[in-house]
């Protein structure tokens, strides 16, 4: 670096401070939606305010958890190309206690969500007892706190290791429970986030059954995560003048990885939908055709396949477009929007079942705001009390020399 380590030019770039109106912004934004959440819980709308805090909230955990989940995955291998963004993806974490908080709070709405609270489930007796109010709350909460649990720990080594004066068997100690936790982590979250699933999505049409939809929310999170890191990593590199250290090589490789998992999203969507259709079970078919059928859902469904699927894929086809931050940027936007609306199409028409017109106006995107607001302002909190970007991977970088494709 000419002069300087790797790391003393990382965090000295690391001193400059957020955009002035950034904070203000998310913290208006969940003013707002807080602010129309309980009014609208208190009054006439309190149907349709949980029933999108309950969309908002698997979309926004969901995010937060993968992008911790990414960050164990890049220890398991052994990555050095994600070095410099791995901590922006990890600072999602920082969301997780306030998402146990909301889920907490969404007992107090759980007759407005799950169909089965005012009118139980008789047969068959299996499902009627696994569906019951606090057996649901109370495993959930128990995987919750598991799988926060582990995230926090890891995230905890992580950012011990960053420490200058930390003593080498003391970081020797936090590498070897980093590379432990890792593997345990992803497996946890895997089976954790797949019965969250059952219970969050699939319980909301009690007699549908799917045994993929498990993999397919943990993936469908997983990609959600990859698609947030491109964007965050682009505000960063700008905002911090980051550009000799997240370079186009990187964002081919987070291109890469956002193109092929948009693909194997498709896979899994085409593989649960193929297995229902040609099986023709009526207690399976009807979830199908509830949104294909039916005007005020078959819409969204269709622009949930485009923004999910096929915007992404021409979109980084190329690649130019995975190593160009404005294309990944644009496409990386549209590819959220798309999977906000997967998690909005697999659980609202189960709770409204049919509905004059589509159910989606102010009052869900005021609430959406509110959880975004949210989202934001804790990470913003993680990013002004830890370096965004990790110097001790800076030094790794730096002693292992750094090469580009």
């Amino acid at each position: 670096m000419s002069g300087r380590s790797l790391r003393e030019d990382v965090l000295a770039r690391l001193a400059r401070p957020l955009p002035p109106l950034v904070v203000p912004a998310l913290g208006l934004l969940a003013a707002i939606g807080i602010g129309a959440f309980v009014t609208m819980t208190l009054g006439a709308g309190a149907t349709r305010a949980w029933r999108i805090y309950h969309v908002n909230w698997l979309f926004f955990t969901g995010l937060s958890q993968a992008g911790v989940v990414f960050a164990a995955t890049q220890v398991i291998v052994g990555a050095r190309w994600s070095h410099p963004i791995r901590r922006m993806a990890e600072a999602s974490a920082a969301f997780l206690p306030i998402s146990f908080l909301l889920f907490l709070v969404l007992w107090l709405g759980r007759a407005e969500i799950f169909p089965w609270i005012r009118h139980p489930l008789l047969e068959p007796a299996v499902k009627a007892f696994w569906l019951r109010g606090g057996f649901l709350f109370g495993r959930d909460i128990a995987c919750l706190v598991l799988l926060f649990g582990l995230s926090a720990w890891f995230l905890y080594h992580s950012l011990r290791l960053d420490d200058a004066h930390l003593a080498p068997e003391e970081a020797a100690l936090s590498k070897a429970r980093l590379a432990r936790l890792a593997p345990g982590l992803v497996i946890a979250y895997a089976i954790t986030w797949s019965l969250l699933a059952f219970d969050l999505v699939q319980s909301l049409a009690p007699h549908w059954v799917s045994n993929l939809l498990g993999a397919y929310s943990f993936m469908a999170a997983w990609l959600q995560a990859l698609m947030a890191l491109a964007l965050l990593a682009i505000f960063w590199r700008r905002h911090l003048g980051l550009q000799d250290l997240v370079t186009a090589t990187t964002f081919h490789d987070l291109g890469k990885l956002c193109f092929g998992f948009t693909v194997f999203w498709a896979y899994l969507f085409f593989s649960q939908f193929l297995v229902i259709w040609y099986g023709n079970m009526p207690e399976e078919t009807s979830f199908m055709f509830l949104r294909m059928t039916r005007p005020e859902w078959r819409g969204i469904s269709i622009a949930m396949l485009a923004l999910v699927f096929l915007v992404p894929f021409w979109g980084l086809i190329s690649v130019t477009a995975k190593k160009t931050p404005a294309i990944l940027g644009t496409v990386a936007a549209i590819s959220l929007l798309g999977l906000w609306t997967d998690r909005y199409v697999f659980t609202m028409p189960s709770m409204v079942q049919e509905a004059p017109t589509l159910p989606l106006g102010w009052p869900e995107l005021l609430v959406t705001a509110g959880f975004l607001g949210l989202w934001g302002l804790a990470y913003a909190w993680f990013a002004r009390r830890f370096p965004i970007v990790s110097p001790r991977l800076m030094d790794e970088l730096e002693a292992g020399g750094r090469r580009e494709h």
